[in-house]
């Protein structure tokens, strides 16, 4: 018999009543009813009986077009470092963005800062803030006074010339990076406090990178604070608040652009760190050059000397400084007693900065060139050092490393 028919009220009404009676009953043993899975037309007909109670809705779900340009955005790392070997093989490819240098540069920050404003809530982010306010206070506090600080000490330690020694503290002192939000997803990070860190020191970069700039390598080459702090404005904050405004203005607009909005910007930032450093590839081409013809040495001979001399040292400084910020920031976040998505989240954040914002200042207001080639080193270096951390961090869970932590300490407490 069907499970329908067994709960049809109909089937109990009609079953015949038994007109004998039986003083002492036989029982007989029943055999064992295995429950099985109803079918479909069951539940049907189960649901018919209770029409008031309607099945639940189905999820939300995205596009599939939609899920594969978020997909495509997070392939930031992998478009920068493309762009590092194409410029590096053929750097003539991004001649045609190199000449139109600083304005193409300051165009491609100010679309990518917009980008960014169309795709936040000030009010969620406002919201958030107040909800975390020391976390989100600590991880600021890390990315402006942990960075600079190694930017300087590598610098001397190092003893770069005052020229690098400029664009390494230049890097040190940007703001986090967008990128740090993908690597912070990639790591199981605390998505939440990645995204309001970047925003609260994208803004506060309007007045603390030229001040830090200033005081900390001013010694090397004059830096009007002034200035800087008017490029960053305008390349900067103006394109986020802009961004913000068009969602209360045009929301339907925005509606349609906000989902090709995070790939564009990654497309630009590609472009950006990819041009300016094959602008650089450049000059250390005809430099080594020069040098094997004066010297009488093979073109093998001379990039191995190129790797002893300024370019090993400037690989050497853009990577301590990343370094340092991934493993302080790291450090500190779990000495103040952060969870381990925080403290993932503030080293990450702490770590890579927004070196196309230190690209368009180093070309805008140095004269130069050798100021801006740190910063789009670090470019690369700083996302590939990012994506490796953050797939690491992948398959570790949070929950797990944050268990091991605590037994480690209870087994120290009882001992």
């Amino acid at each position: 018999m069907s499970l329908c028919n067994t709960l049809s009220p109909v089937s109990i009404l009609s079953a015949p009543k038994s007109r004998h009676h039986h003083p002492k009953p036989i029982i007989r043993s029943r055999p064992s009813i295995v429950p099985r899975r109803p079918s479909k037309l069951a539940i049907t007909a189960v649901q018919s009986l209770h029409p008031s109670q309607p099945p639940p809705p189905p999820p939300h779900q995205r596009p599939r077009w939609e899920e594969l340009l978020s997909f495509a955005a997070s392939l930031y790392p992998v478009y920068v470092s493309v762009g590092g070997i194409v410029a590096c093989v053929r750097p003539s490819s991004f001649a045609w963005f190199v000449e139109r240098a600083p304005t193409s540069y300051s165009l491609s920050l100010g679309f990518i800062m917009l980008a960014m404003g169309l795709s936040l809530e000030l009010k969620d982010l406002f919201r958030l803030f107040l909800q975390r306010p020391l976390s989100i206070l600590f991880g600021c506090a890390a990315q402006y006074t942990i960075m600079p600080a190694f930017g300087v000490i590598i610098s001397k330690v190092l003893k770069l010339s005052p020229s690098l020694s400029v664009g390494l503290i230049l890097l040190s002192c940007c703001p986090g990076g967008t990128a740090s939000n993908v690597v912070t997803l990639i790591a199981r990070g605390d998505m939440p406090l990645s995204i309001v860190m970047t925003v609260c020191t994208t803004l506060g970069a309007v007045v603390l990178t030229p001040l830090l700039t200033k005081t900390l390598a001013g010694a090397y080459i004059h830096v009007d604070a002034l200035k800087l702090s008017i490029s960053t404005l305008q390349v900067v904050v103006a394109p986020i608040l802009l961004g913000s405004y068009m969602q209360g203005a045009f929301p339907a607009t925005v509606k349609l652009i906000t989902p090709f909005a995070p790939l564009l910007a990654v497309l630009s930032s590609s472009l950006l760190a990819s041009s300016v450093f094959s602008e650089n590839v450049v000059r250390l081409r005809s430099s080594m050059v020069s040098s094997s013809m004066s010297t009488n040495i093979g073109p093998l001979s001379a990039i191995l000397d190129a790797l002893c001399g300024d370019l090993g040292i400037i690989l050497l400084s853009v990577i301590l400084l990343h370094f340092a910020g991934f493993f302080m920031g790291y450090i500190s976040a779990a000495i103040c007693g952060f969870k381990e998505r925080q403290r993932r989240a503030i080293s990450i954040e702490v770590g890579m900065q927004n070196s196309s914002l230190g690209v368009v200042l180093a070309t805008s207001h140095f004269t130069s060139p050798l100021v801006a080639l740190p910063l789009a080193m670090s470019a690369v270096i700083m996302n590939v050092m990012g994506s490796s951390l953050g797939f690491a961090w992948r398959y570790i869970n949070p929950s797990d490393s944050r268990n091991k932590l605590e037994t480690d300490a209870n087994k120290g407490d009882s001992s």
